[in-house]
């Protein structure tokens, strides 16, 4: 049997492909990082997936609150039931937190989406990513940037294993199920913004809302709970743009309805990246570095540094919209079968 750990909204999408391939015994083990009902609740729902077979509980907080929380109430529930591996999925807080606990007792990690880099520390997923890459026994990795990564650092080439993106597994078999999901009619932009360099600091906040002001689209903004109770606290209700409609979570299958069909989406997320960029659709990342580089050089992402270069990126991506845009290897929806087999001939040789 093998602990398959999620907490975060992207997590679900990843997990699911895996489990639906599995042919091994496995537990899966919610940490309750995302804990309201949209932004956990109806993705369990709506994916398909098993109800989990331990749910932690544990909530927000701060990064190192959260990831000491995870860990004590992770630790005697791995050991009431010692699992053959833990397997891990991307770089959220639950990721690092139960890969120490499970190395901790000689229990081998399988990261999932192992081995991607922005190579900016200051993000707290660039931690949770190299962390989790030192410890772990078996590296799945997306796309052929991240086996270069790992090698540089270190790891066996006979660790590293290319499986594919299994969260475009998720999306191609739910694609079809968004059809009849009512979108705004017209041009529209979809809007998330959720990185703290970004939602923690109130000028930088600022000077995104006003450039998102310049745009001639309507806005649809799904914020996350964290930026909507910044622009709360900041008094920044009153600067929101008249083209900018903030709406609550959006389930998976409302968001990628509105990803598909809009205009342009403006980002910092990793996945939505990805997402857009099997799709067709322009997407603009408000960062200065991504740890998916190939979203670049083949989908259809472009990187915004500084919010006032918003309007330039957006008028450059929509004026590309329509253009070919090349198949990503290994993003084709048979990721989740070779990351089973992996993990299950990992199972069988034992520890790397």
């Amino acid at each position: 049997m093998i602990d398959v750990i999620c907490g975060a909204r992207p997590n679900f999408m990843k997990i699911d492909p895996l489990v639906r391939a599995a042919s091994f015994p496995y537990r899966i083990v919610h940490t309750g990082q995302h804990y309201d009902h949209a932004m956990s609740g109806s993705f369990f729902e709506q994916l398909g997936l098993p109800v989990p077979d331990v749910s932690l509980g544990c909530g927000g907080g701060t990064i190192s609150s959260q990831t000491a929380r995870i860990m004590e109430a992770y630790e005697p529930v791995m050991l009431g039931k010692l699992p053959e591996a833990v397997v891990v999925v991307g770089d959220v807080n639950s990721t690092l937190a139960c890969s120490l606990v499970a190395v901790r007792h000689g229990v081998p990690v399988v990261h999932l989406e192992a081995g991607l880099r922005s190579f900016d520390r200051t993000m707290p997923e660039e931690i949770n990513r190299l962390l989790t890459d030192q410890i772990a026994d078996l590296l799945l990795i997306t796309s052929p940037e991240a086996r270069d990564n790992l090698l540089c650092e270190g790891r066996p080439e006979s660790a590293v294993i290319m499986t594919g993106n299994t969260m475009i597994d998720t999306l191609l078999r739910l694609l079809p199920r968004t059809d009849d999901i009512p979108v705004p009619s017209g041009d529209f932009a979809l809007v998330t913004l959720h990185r703290p360099g970004n939602v923690d600091d109130r000028s930088k906040l600022g000077r995104i809302l006003a450039a998102l002001g310049e745009l001639e689209l309507t806005l649809v903004f799904p914020a996350h709970p964290r930026t909507l109770k910044n622009i709360r606290e900041w008094g920044l209700s009153e600067a929101l743009p008249p083209n900018l409609s903030l709406v609550s979570p959006m389930t998976y299958l409302e968001f990628i309805a509105h990803e598909r069909r809009s205009s342009v989406v403006i980002t910092d997320s990793g996945g939505v990246q990805e997402e857009t960029s099997v799709m067709g659709v322009p997407c603009v990342t408000v960062r200065p570095n991504t740890e998916r580089p190939i979203t670049c050089e083949l989908g259809t992402n472009v990187l915004c540094p500084e919010p006032e270069g918003i309007p330039a990126a957006v008028a450059e991506r929509l004026s590309s919209r329509g253009s070919a845009h090349r198949e990503i290897p290994f993003w084709d929806g048979a990721a989740g079968r070779r990351s089973a087999e992996a993990i299950e001939e990992f199972l069988q040789g034992g520890k790397s």
